[in-house]
């Protein structure tokens, strides 16, 4: 264009234009790259918000004292050449460990909460021995009126003073030992919190959330491999405006949640794996564990299950458990179903009369044959063949498989599933199933036609 007179019109146009531009561009080393074109790029680049992403992932084979330094110097070279940079929206940083590179580490907080300034921060480490031996996150970073989403992993929180996190909206913390008194420090610190995740934190034996603004609470439990010596551990969730609550992991013996306060539920997903050790003895246990859970979440909008519920919802049908009824509007069961599953399903939708949507995700395959272990075959064939699904379903309107593999026809649960949907839910036009077929992605609807 500048050959044929009509000059760099690229070039030409208004900065905030090219800035824009510039920040699609997919990561912060091909914008500096830009400044290469010409003259009036050299320093465009440094107005744009820049995004640092350092992995050791390379290097997780290897936990040599070599390489480890070589990773901390490359960290420190980049991040030089960064600090004249105006604004640096994330910097994500995962070492191996901190061994032999603790005083590093250290100027890459410093780097993140008082030179870049950033918005978003990462320090997850790959290798850690136990919580009592991780990296002890530094006094000074716990002032900080910047940062709107931190998520730490594997990092020891002990601050000596108040927290001050004003601007944070979003805190994730993963693989760590806290006291309740810490966590109320932390809770107390960030007035304009609205979600909060807790990956396999231990120490805590009550939750308590009292913030209007939090709204989503993700918790992952933990097993004995985490580190936990108490033999009854508990942990209780009172948090009265909770919106989202996520509740996951795997819980063994006596190491579970307990939820107390919980009445402004929206969204409940719980993707719980129970596994106690001696499961005859046990069984009724795990049984009243899930009608506590579900009694918890019956009046919300949207429920999420994960294969252990859905093996167990079985069991509760063939007991007797009478289902209490429920506002759910959203269901999502997330289990690759198989032929005794469908009593329990049945019984289950039974109680959600004001259902809309149904969906069932088949990318997630159970663990345990718990109904096998509980009754015989011929009990179970028995309760199949004349398992009645007589209730009314008149709101629901959609109804889908997800990642669902092999045929259809063949699978003796999805068959009598559907089936009892089309006679009973009046409102169901239409419903899809998605799978994948030779490698490909393949979706089909089906039309319901009634007499």
């Amino acid at each position: 264009m500048a050959a044929a007179g009509g000059g760099d019109r690229l070039t030409d146009l208004p900065e905030e234009i090219l800035l824009h531009i510039l920040s699609m561009l997919p990561n912060s080393k091909q914008v500096v790259r830009t400044s290469a074109l010409s003259s009036q790029w050299r320093f465009l680049w440094k107005s744009v918000p820049a995004s640092l992403y350092f992995n050791s992932e390379d290097d997780l084979n290897s936990d040599e004292e070599e390489n480890i330094i070589a990773y901390a110097v490359s960290v420190n070279r980049e991040l030089h050449y960064w600090r004249s940079c105006e604004k640096i929206k994330s910097f994500r940083v995962f070492p191996h460990s901190y061994e032999f590179i603790e005083h590093d580490i250290d100027l890459w907080v410093h780097f993140a909460v008082n030179i870049g300034k950033v918005e978003e921060f990462t320090l997850k480490f790959y290798f850690f021995e136990s919580v009592d031996f991780a990296y002890k996150f530094p006094e000074f970073a716990y002032t900080n009126t910047v940062l709107r989403n931190l998520v730490l992993g594997c990092c020891r929180l002990r601050p000596s003073g108040n927290v001050k996190w004003s601007n944070l909206v979003s805190l994730s913390i993963g693989d760590a030992g806290m006291t309740e008194g810490v966590m109320e420090k932390i809770l107390s610190g960030c007035p304009n919190l609205e979600c909060l995740e807790l990956d396999k934190v231990i120490g805590i034996h009550r939750l308590d959330i009292s913030s209007v603004k939090l709204r989503k609470l993700i918790v992952t439990i933990f097993d004995r491999e985490c580190g936990v010596d108490d033999q009854d551990y508990c942990l209780e969730i009172h948090a009265p405006h909770i919106r989202h609550l996520e509740l996951r992991g795997l819980c063994c013996d006596e190491i579970h949640f307990q939820l107390r306060d919980v009445a402004s539920l929206v969204t409940a997903v719980l993707s719980l794996n129970v596994h106690f050790v001696d499961l005859e003895e046990n069984l009724e246990k795990e049984c009243r564990y899930l009608q506590e859970l579900l009694h918890h979440v019956a009046n919300v909008k949207n429920l999420e299950l994960g294969p252990w519920c859905i093996e167990y919802l079985s069991i509760l049908e063939f007991k007797g458990w009478p289902v209490p009824p429920s506002s759910w509007r959203f269901l999502k069961l997330n289990s690759a179903l198989e032929q005794y599953d469908y009593p329990g399903i049945c019984s289950f939708l039974s109680s959600s009369s004001g259902l809309e949507t149904l969906v069932i995700d088949w990318r997630h395959p159970k663990q345990r044959k718990l109904l096998s272990k509980y009754t015989n075959e011929d009990e179970r064939r028995r309760r199949f063949e004349t398992h009645s699904f007589n209730c009314s379903l008149p709101h629901l309107k959609t109804f889908k498989f997800i990642n669902f593999y092999g045929k259809p026809s063949e699978n003796k649960c999805v068959h009598p599933l559907i089936k009892c949907l089309c006679k009973n839910a009046t409102a169901l036009k239409k419903f899809g199933i998605a799978c994948e077929f030779r490698g490909r992605d393949v979706f089909w609807n089906y039309v319901v036609r009634r007499s």
